[in-house]
């Protein structure tokens, strides 16, 4: 048989060792938000929200005095109190001082070089040192004896009342150690008992030397990790463990799916190939795509209200990027985009096609002690974000012309990260797909807290990740430890072979001509890891039978090739509409591409003899079941039988 070898979904991680567990949870860390789930008592995994109330966290963490802000708290300190507040730290893991970019810019604590390990990367903030202690008991025994019931001087000089100025040196790991220990404590709150470990989602294209700096970091925090689970897996798990309860969908358990993670500062697109629920990559994905972030969107509506702002007050505000640094209006900026947070949300939750609705945007004293309240549609709101969608969708296009498919070949996509969860975005890549792809848009799941809502996706996939691993147990079973090793950096399993055509069975037609001459049963689709077993249940039509006796089923078995084949046609006419004159022009024909199946390779024929014939209808028929199996060497055995019937079996071994 025909193999070609690919990359499973996952990432790099040293050995585990995976007792009995009890309770687990998934952490979705993203360099600018983070959510947390547990697994509920149906089974079902859920996003929780922590003590303030949010699900969706801002990594941030801001030192103000004696106090310590975490997430969105944190975010606001960003306007007043900038210099001392610390963002973006996770993409800054494992990567040394001189491999970040000398020209970036932030409006956050500055990265700097560590004063004390070489080619470190660092923030330095001023805190406020808690006051020392009164006099110990010892030092009052020190004290001169009291004659006449007068107190006796000090001898000692009394300490600092107020807390006292210091500076403190975090490194990106020892940020990331407070963050994930806040969101064990909120976890650990709301489940009112000790997490046993969890999964955390990580982008995919984190080196080794990032992700064991992830594991050190949440070690250090408190939390056992499980595994580092890659941002395309946890999304990817996530929608097929859900697909079975949609109603309107129907999608397949063999399907292409396209994950677009539109993150905010930077975005990542995979294609992945689909198979009786597991999952890996038709092609390298498209990772850290920074043009296409949520912040791109940020930079673009900020003009749109500052140019708003400026004509309704006369008093001229200047952003980034249009403005430098050196000119440009930090504060204002800084107020504003905590504000585009609400607007983009607001739009998010808008029904597609709701050109009219409206989304607010107001800042308290923006400038110069002036309020400022705008509005934005989401006809406009689209017009501006259109040159990220359009992107999106060309990158996309890209990587699936990579994979050597066509867009009429992709099932599914699946959102992850907020900012995907735009309509516009769904929109414009509705276009380019066939009519029956799934979208959580087009399924309706993608809004409230639904099953397909991208903000939470990551998380509820990792936590039904960390919830397979605690079903592993720590048994001393052989098959439990082959499953536990399958998750080690070292596995076998880390190389997958999958195969390159679809393999089924014909039963031909002598009265048919042209396409395949008979009916396809597609057993073992393209792309299908090995080893891999599928069956199927087929009813047959006997014709003419006679009962008692028997006759015989026969049928080819193929490699197939997939393709598109695209067709230009005219559009079809409405009948409502006024028949055309003859000097209007005749409409253009626009291109429609279908999905097309073509022979490819003959494999072998099998013969079933049916002894079980039952009247249905006019005309009799038998069950039969037809068994595909393919061993990773790349050896297939096909057999077929007929159901009930033991003592007749046809059996075909190739390879």
């Amino acid at each position: 048989m025909s193999l070609n070898g690919q990359v499973p979904n996952g990432s790099a991680q040293a050995p585990i060792e995976i007792p009995s567990l009890q309770t687990v949870i998934g952490i979705n860390f993203g360099n600018s938000f983070a959510s947390i789930a547990v697994l509920t008592k149906e089974g079902l995994a859920e996003c929780i929200a922590n003590e303030d109330g949010e699900r969706q966290i801002a990594c941030a963490i801001s030192f103000h005095g004696e106090e310590t802000y975490i997430g969105n708290e944190a975010k606001q300190q960003l306007v007043k109190n900038s210099a001392n507040t610390i963002i973006g730290f996770r993409n800054l893991l494992g990567k040394k001082f001189s491999e970040l970019p000398k020209d970036r810019s932030t409006s956050s604590a500055p990265v700097i070089q560590h004063p004390e390990v070489p080619d470190t990367p660092a923030y330095k903030v001023q805190v406020l040192l808690p006051a020392p202690s009164p006099l110990s008991p010892a030092a009052s025994s020190l004290q001169t004896p009291r004659t006449n019931n007068t107190p006796a001087a000090s001898q000692f000089a009394t300490p600092r009342s107020e807390p006292i100025p210091a500076e403190r040196v975090l490194t990106p790991a020892d940020v990331t150690t407070l963050f994930l220990r806040s969101l064990l404590q909120s976890a650990e709150a709301f489940l009112g008992k000790p997490v046993d470990g969890a999964v955390l989602t990580v982008p995919g294209w984190f080196a080794p030397v990032q992700l064991e700096a992830l594991r050190e970091a949440a070690s250090a925090a408190g939390i056992r990790v499980l595994q580092l689970l890659e941002d395309a897996g946890a999304a990817a798990l996530c929608a097929s463990a859900n697909v079975s309860t949609i109603a309107t969908t129907d999608v397949g358990p063999d399907r292409t799916q396209l994950v677009v993670d539109l993150g905010a500062s930077s975005s990542s697109l995979s294609l992945l190939a689909v198979r009786q629920g597991l999952f890996h990559h038709l092609t390298q994905p498209a990772h850290h795509l920074e043009d296409v972030g949520g912040d791109v969107i940020d930079d673009r509506l900020l003009k749109f209200f500052a140019k708003d702002f400026t004509k309704k007050t006369s008093v001229p505000l200047k952003v980034a990027p249009a403005a430098s640094d050196a000119v440009a209006d930090l504060r204002a900026e800084a107020r504003l985009r905590l504000a585009l947070l609400h607007t983009k949300r607001t739009v998010a939750a808008s029904s597609v096609g709701s050109g009219s609705s409206t989304a607010t945007c107001a800042v308290e004293s923006l400038k110069d002690g002036l309020d400022y309240t705008g509005s934005i549609n989401r006809m406009r709101f689209d017009m501006e974000a259109a040159p990220i969608y359009a992107s999106v969708v060309a990158r996309a296009g890209e990587l699936i012309q990579r994979a050597g498919l066509d867009w009429v070949q992709v099932d599914e996509v699946v959102y992850a990260g907020g900012s995907s969860c735009l309509p516009g975005l769904d929109a414009t890549l509705a276009v380019r797909l066939r009519k029956n792809a799934t979208t959580p848009f087009f399924t309706g799941t993608v809004a409230g807290g639904g099953i397909g809502d991208p903000t939470t996706i990551l998380a509820r996939g990792a936590a039904l990740q960390a919830r397979l691993l605690a079903e592993i147990g720590g048994g001393t079973a052989v098959e439990d430890e082959r499953v536990r090793k399958a998750f080690e950096h070292e596995s076998e399993h880390v190389e997958v072979k999958a195969t390159a055509r679809t393999i089924g069975v014909l039963f031909p037609e002598a009265a048919e001509s042209g396409g395949l001459g008979g009916q396809w049963i597609g057993g073992i689709q393209a792309e299908t890891a090995v080893p891999a077993r599928r069956t199927y249940a087929l009813e047959v039509d006997l014709g003419e039978y006679d009962v008692g006796g028997e006759k015989l089923v026969g049928l080819e078995v193929w490699e197939v090739k997939e393709g598109v084949k695209v067709e230009k046609v005219k559009p079809p006419k409405d009948e409502d509409e006024a028949p055309e004159s003859e000097d209007e022009d005749e409409e253009e024909e626009v291109e429609v591409a279908e999905r097309t199946i073509s022979k490819e390779v003959y494999l072998g024929a099998l013969a079933v003899r049916a002894r079980q014939g039952r009247k249905r209808g006019s005309g009799w028929r038998a069950s039969i079941e037809v068994q595909f199996l393919i061993e990773a060497s790349g050896k297939l055995q096909v057999s077929a039988y007929e159901t009930g019937n033991d003592g007749t079996k046809d059996v075909i071994v190739l390879g």
